[in-house]
């Protein structure tokens, strides 16, 4: 029998692991460039970690339905664990480059299956708080990571960043080893090696394109993106199912999901900076302003199961939108005369509808499929957010850079960061507040299309079965691969129809 608890903690624990480690190495740049040198280099450290990530996550969900969570699960974390004990002991900066490639490996399977299996053992009524726990120490994990970055780089201790990930991973695949059980048919299966590899090269190449400002790179992958998806149309057990995107309420979880990871991104590049050069706050004062974020998140998260029960997915993803678009005017609003109380307020409204749309997007896109592809619709949410991430970074910073180079009295954006202080602090100043905005402007925009996108939603839609009780696939077809959206893709044909008994936690 599956003991929750136990497992809950092994899944909270390896949530922060892979939050943790997005964020904590920025704080040790000196100190890692003190050891191994390459400082040009570093930027890739960073970069190629939530590449790999963002590359396996939809692999990985496909993956879980086949072979099952726990399986999938142990072998991410323990690439993962070998990525931070390769990491631990880097002896150059492409040594540790490689390492956090393999991280980001392991990586890509710990988010998606967490939040899988956590759909798996609770019933839809309970998803939202368990949704609302994991999104909680996603969030302080994250804020926490740089501090504890910075901690160890004082002391010269940054290797311990990597290999402090070695007992607390440990601990974790003990609990999920030791308390979940699951019963998966075993059969043949014919894994989609040329999708896997079309949709590598092209989510690669599309990210590198954007985030590094390559914009030939980015039609080059795109033109593989559109040839993963007609590929998808003719392989036997496709990565992605061609049946996802003709359902209305998949297709609007993961636009849901692409705005979650453009708006979360914004403030959390910007404001800190903001805080610190217009509104005079400290570093740790920057922090907790944007930290009212992560509070406000989890609470909506935990009332978001009692807003969709009662009112559907869509109405509640719209709710969480439209204190986006609030939040959104409040940060357009942000002047450098305004208390940094204010600023704080802003994030906290910021985070708490991102918590109703991201929990809505989650459950709802779990709730209308069965065990078998609850898996590759959960990667499919994850992977949109990280690609909402990944585009919202180039495209504020491109508009903070337009901004910034429209005023003439600058020549980059890493001069206005250097010469706040300076001579030319006025100057600096002015640019920043001018960038800042242009880009909370634009966060507005994505907001407003966000709700467009969320209206694909069906206003209501009964779920399938909990996958404690009797999870069916959604038109009662077979699970490898065949297309169900003629029998249920609007809907969601009744649960038990044509359901199998295998492949579900035993708990």
């Amino acid at each position: 029998m599956t003991r929750r608890g136990p497992v809950v903690a092994g899944l909270m624990l390896s949530t922060a692991l892979a939050a943790m480690d997005a964020t904590i190495v920025a704080t040790a740049v000196p100190a890692i460039v003190r050891d191994l040198g390459s400082f040009s280099l570093f930027p890739w450290v960073i970069a190629v970690y939530m590449l790999t990530q963002a590359v396996c996550t939809p692999i990985y969900g496909r993956l879980a339905d086949v072979y099952g969570r726990k399986p999938m699960l142990l072998v991410g974390a323990g690439i993962f664990l070998a990525g931070s004990l390769f990491a631990g002991v880097a002896w150059s900066m492409p040594a540790l480059i490689v390492a956090r490639a393999l991280q980001g490996v392991g990586a890509g399977a710990i988010q998606p299956i967490t939040q899988t299996i956590a759909g798996d053992i609770y019933p839809l009524a309970q998803r939202g708080r368990i949704s609302a726990l994991i999104s909680t120490v996603w969030g302080g994990a994250a804020l926490l990571g740089p501090a504890l970055g910075g901690l160890l780089s004082e002391f010269g201790l940054w290797r311990w960043i990597f290999l402090l990930n070695l007992p607390v991973g440990i601990a974790a695949l003990t609990m999920v080893t030791v308390f979940l059980h699951e019963s998966v048919e075993r059969r043949p299966h014919r894994l989609d090696l040329l999708g896997t590899a079309l949709l590598s090269v092209g989510v690669v190449v599309v990210m590198i394109g954007l985030q590094e400002s390559l914009w030939w790179a980015v039609p080059v992958g795109l033109v593989s993106l559109v040839a993963f998806f007609r590929w998808e149309h003719r392989a036997a057990e496709p990565i992605v199912p061609p049946w996802i995107w003709r359902d209305r309420m998949l297709l609007g979880a993961f636009l849901g999901s692409a705005v979650v990871g453009a708006v979360l991104i914004a403030p959390s590049l910007y404001l800190p900076t903001y805080a610190q050069g217009l509104l005079g706050a400290s570093a740790v004062a920057a922090g907790f302003a944007l930290a009212t974020q992560s509070i406000g998140w989890p609470l909506a998260a935990a009332l978001a199961d009692r807003l969709y029960l009662r009112y559907g997915f869509r109405d509640t993803a719209l709710a969480g939108l439209a204190l986006i678009v609030v939040s959104s005017v409040m940060f357009v609003l942000l002047t450098p005369d305004s208390p940094l109380v204010y600023a704080g307020a802003c994030s906290f409204v910021n985070g708490f509808g991102l918590g109703l749309l991201s929990v809505s997007c989650v459950v709802g896109a779990q709730s209308v499929v069965g065990w078998e592809r609850r898996g590759v619709v959960t990667g499919g949410v994850v992977f949109f957010r990280s690609a909402g991430s990944a585009v919202g970074t180039a495209v504020f910073a491109a508009v903070a850079g337009a901004s910034m180079l429209s005023g003439g009295t600058v020549s980059s954006v890493d001069q206005v960061a250097a010469a706040l202080d300076g001579p030319q602090a006025r100057a600096a100043r002015a640019a920043l507040a001018s960038a800042v905005h242009h880009v909370f402007l634009a966060m507005l925009a994505v907001a407003v299309l966000g709700v467009l996108a969320v209206l694909v939603m069906p206003r209501r839609r009964e779920p399938l079965a909990d996958a404690a009780s009797a999870d069916s696939d959604p038109a009662g077809s077979d699970p490898a691969g065949s297309d169900p959206a003629d029998a249920g893709a609007g809907g969601g044909g009744p649960a038990g129809e044509g359901a199998s008994a295998e492949g579900r936690p035993t708990g």
